[in-house]
């Protein structure tokens, strides 16, 4: 929750490590959970936040294989939700959206409330970023209503950042920078989840509508501070992705050129496809316009 992704691995690995191996569906009286899937959780998404997607990967395929036989709502709803965080962080959306509605459907078969408005939020994201706009919206108002009623009930799940993603994909920015700043609110004392809030806010100050560069610098340069420390390197390379799109925008071609090529080997490192392919388009328009006022960058 405070952001140290690497000791969260090496706990949650050495408990793993610890276990029986027939000591699968073991709760030990703490979590609501079986421990064998609550350990993997957090290890699929700390890892996650890492970049270290390859290494997740089986972690996940066994924390879904674990799951699934013990029928258990919130058991089986919780497996899902960790795989989905995989995928949204890699930028995989078909199989994250597989992924997150297969968790919806466990928690509402299960009448369970307390995780719904976070894994509809996060359906609100991936359909508003393959486009489907209409089903967007209706994922994006059914978690502001799920989220009401929970905060009636006293709960304290907050997916703003997840909302405030598929307000901004929709261009419905002053909704986005509304939810992006209570997601900032809300993360305050969870500083990697903080970090992404920032990030949002970096990408709604950068958009043509609302176009902002200092603002949008500082949030990019604030979530940069509290991810580089945390190693949080999907993270990294979207905020130098949004720092080279910015100068480009301003004319600052060398700083551009800086963070885009920062961002792109980031990315090729991890196999992030589907952001590699922005940065990369972003430095041949760089090049191109370079080219076109008869320097490399400028």
């Amino acid at each position: 929750m405070r952001g140290d992704f690497e000791r969260a691995v090496e706990l949650a690995t050495d408990s793993l490590a610890a276990l029986p191996a027939d000591w699968v569906n073991e709760p030990f009286g703490y979590s609501p959970i079986p421990i064998p899937v609550y350990c993997r959780n957090w290890v699929v998404h700390s890892l996650a936040e890492l970049g270290r997607f390859a290494e997740a990967a089986p972690y996940e395929a066994e924390l879904l294989r674990l799951a699934e036989p013990t029928q258990h709502a919130f058991t089986v709803s919780a497996a899902h939700h960790a795989a989905s965080w995989l995928h949204l962080r890699k930028g995989d959306w078909a199989t994250a959206r597989s992924v997150i509605e297969r968790g919806i459907a466990a928690l509402r078969k299960g009448n369970i409330v307390a995780d719904l408005p976070t894994m509809v939020a996060a359906s609100a994201w991936v359909l508003a970023q393959v486009g489907e706009a209409s089903e967007a919206l209706t994922r994006l108002r059914e978690s502001e209503r799920l989220l009401e009623g929970q905060a009636a009930r006293g709960g304290v799940l907050m997916p703003y950042q997840s909302m405030g993603r598929a307000a901004l994909l929709l261009d419905r920015l002053d909704e986005a920078q509304s939810l992006g700043e209570r997601a900032v609110t809300y993360t305050q004392f969870r500083q990697g989840d903080e970090a992404h809030a920032l990030h949002l806010l970096g990408d709604i100050a950068s958009h043509p509508d609302r176009f902002d560069a200092e603002s949008a610098k500082a949030h990019y340069c604030e979530a940069l501070a509290l991810a580089e420390p945390r190693g949080m390197r999907p993270l990294i390379a979207h905020c130098h992705l949004g720092l080279g799109k910015l100068y480009r925008r301003t004319g600052q071609c060398e700083q551009a050129h800086e963070d885009l090529t920062i961002a792109t080997t980031l990315y090729r490192e991890m196999d992030m496809q589907f952001w590699l392919e922005q940065a990369e388009d972003g430095i041949r328009h760089l090049s191109a316009a370079g080219t076109d006022r008869g320097g490399p960058h400028g």
